[in-house]
Formats: C-alpha cells, structure tokens, sequence
C-alpha cells in the first residue's frame, strides 16, 4: 500500500491502516524524539504524543508534503515542546527552593568497560556533548540532530524544517562551528585549568 492509499485509509478511521502507520514509523519518530530528550521514557511518552497528534490531524493532512516528512515535523514540534515544558519546570523548581539532578544525565548510559574510570569519563563525555547540543539554537540543534543522528538528507531536513536545502547547509554549518567552540573551550579549560 502507498502513502496515498494509506492516506485513504487512515482518513476513513481504518484502525488496520493506522496500526500500519505506527510499524512504519514508530522506530524513527521514537529515535528522532530521543535525540532531543536524552532518555528513553521521555522519548517513548513524546513519540506517544506525536501519533495521537497524527491520529487528531489526519483529517486535516493535505499532503503537501510526503506523510513521513509531516510525521517527523510534528516528532520534531512535540520534542521541542517536552524539552520548553521541562525548562520550566527546572525553573519553577530552582525559585521555589527545590533541586533536582538533571534527568537525561542519569539516562544516557555509560558503554561496556570494565575500567570504571574510563567508563566515568565516557559517560562525562556524553553529558558534555548532550549540554553542548542543548545550548544550540532551535533551529540549528533540529537540523544537526536530523542530519547527524536521524541520517536525513538535506533535502528531507528541508521538509522537515519547512525551509531550503542551503538554509539547512547553514544551519548545519553553524551548529557544527558552534559546538567545536563549545567543545573545545570546555576541554581547553580542563587542560590548563
């Protein structure tokens, strides 16, 4: 069955053809979410809201773009809002006198060693590379993670993003120069400081 047809389907309420949508699109949305909120359980409860927001706005798809590209749109809008609603929260939660570890730290999981001293410096690694994403600008944090971690073409990040591929080559562009800046301040400090 092609998009058009699944379309068609999923417009008429065919809860076969919806459970087909999910098979299709599950593994990616579920991925493309993680990569915005660093941990598995948010990642599974974000790409939960994204296909109930497929599921409410299917009558209203118009197909200007490919169904995959307006799925991984609303996967991206959806991250994007759990990770302003969680900003707030940490806010919220600093002026009224509670402090909490930062979950997604505590969730990215240290690769297999057995020296533990390597293994704590892999996980600071990540944790590092995980803030230096999260201080990027929106738009240039979407394409890098879309492009980088998802594997989308420039030209699919462009759907996405609803924009144009040289858009997107400078948004990359940027990102990358961004975090060399930040990756290397912070190693530079820890070398001479």
């Amino acid at each position: 069955m092609n998009d058009k047809e699944l379309i068609k389907e999923l417009q008429k309420g065919s809860d076969s053809a919806f459970k087909r949508l999910l098979d299709q699109h599950r593994h990616r949305v579920v991925n493309i979410c993680y990569r915005f909120t660093a941990d598995r359980d948010d990642a599974q409860d974000v790409a939960q809201e994204t296909f109930v927001e497929v599921y409410h706005s299917l009558p209203d798809f118009r197909g200007d773009s490919s169904l995959s590209t307006w799925i991984y749109r609303i996967a991206v809008a959806k991250s994007l809002d759990f990770l302003r609603r969680k900003s707030r929260k940490k806010r919220k939660g600093l002026f009224g006198g509670t402090v909490s570890l930062d979950d997604h730290q505590m969730a990215i999981p240290a690769p297999e060693s057995s020296n533990p001293e390597m293994q704590l410096q892999d996980k600071e690694r990540l944790v590092i590379l995980q803030a230096a994403l999260d201080s990027l600008p929106d738009k240039q944090r979407i394409a890098f993670v879309l492009g980088e971690y998802d594997g989308l073409s420039y030209v699919e990040i462009a759907a996405v993003m609803k924009t144009t591929v040289p858009a997107v080559e400078s948004l990359i562009y940027r990102a990358r120069k961004n975090l060399q800046k930040k990756l290397n301040k912070y190693y530079s400090s820890r070398i001479l400081g």
